[in-house]
């Protein structure tokens, strides 16, 4: 008996808005804000560079231009995930 393959990905993540402050994800059904003073290292980036997002794995989102990797759930709760690293420049 063969495998059938696999279907495609539906989880999907997008960028849908974009202010001075901050920015917003869509992630499935869900809606998470991003706000620029607790994720400083989008707050200099071209607006190109924020929205190529990539969902490499449940939870972890990757935006490959601006080598950031971040787990959804600091995202959702940036409070129990304090600062380690200092933004660029």
């Amino acid at each position: 008996m063969k495998s059938v393959a696999l279907g495609k990905d539906t989880s999907s993540v997008e960028v849908t808005n974009i202010s001075p402050h901050d920015f917003w994800l869509v992630l499935g059904n869900e809606e998470l804000f991003v706000s620029f003073a607790e994720f400083p290292w989008f707050r200099d980036a071209a607006v190109g560079k924020i929205q190529h997002v990539e969902l490499p794995s449940p939870g972890h989102l990757y935006w490959p231009e601006l080598d950031v990797d971040l787990a959804v759930e600091s995202i959702r709760h940036p409070e129990r995930f304090p600062l380690v690293s200092k933004g660029r420049g």
